[in-house]
């Protein structure tokens, strides 16, 4: 009885911690965000730089903040941004959107990707914080 109790505390131990480490960190992805604050631009007072605000990424469809001169590629993409599309997007931008002017390599890391996003998407349309 004693090694099924230890054996059950176990894995319950190994759960939680699983679910620590794949939990998004708001504060990395603020760091994250560093390797974008060159073309973009988010929170209150955003505008568009060498790529477009990003504010309100989330529910956004791809090639339509405002005043921003998007690549045909873009405004034809038929993206409407969310969790999925932007995880897949930012690990291989050329890849997913062939045409795109956006010149970054990608992240290919999903800890950081995962942050990036939970950084990105707490920011309403006007920049503030959901």
């Amino acid at each position: 009885m004693k090694r099924l109790t230890l054996s059950a505390l176990v894995v319950i131990a190994s759960s939680a911690a699983t679910s620590a480490a794949l939990a998004q960190d708001v504060a990395a992805g603020k760091t994250s965000f560093n390797k974008c604050m060159a073309c973009h631009a988010i929170g209150a007072g955003a505008r568009n730089k060498v790529g477009p605000e990003l504010n309100g990424l989330d529910g956004r469809k791809s090639g339509t903040a405002p005043d921003y001169s998007y690549s045909d590629a873009n405004k034809n993409s038929g993206i409407t941004w969310n969790e999925t599309q932007f995880k897949d997007y930012i690990k291989d931008p050329k890849a997913t959107i062939p045409g795109t002017k956006m010149a970054f390599a990608g992240i290919k890391n999903e800890k950081e990707i995962n942050d990036l996003w939970a950084f990105i998407e707490q920011y309403d349309k006007d920049g503030k914080t959901k």
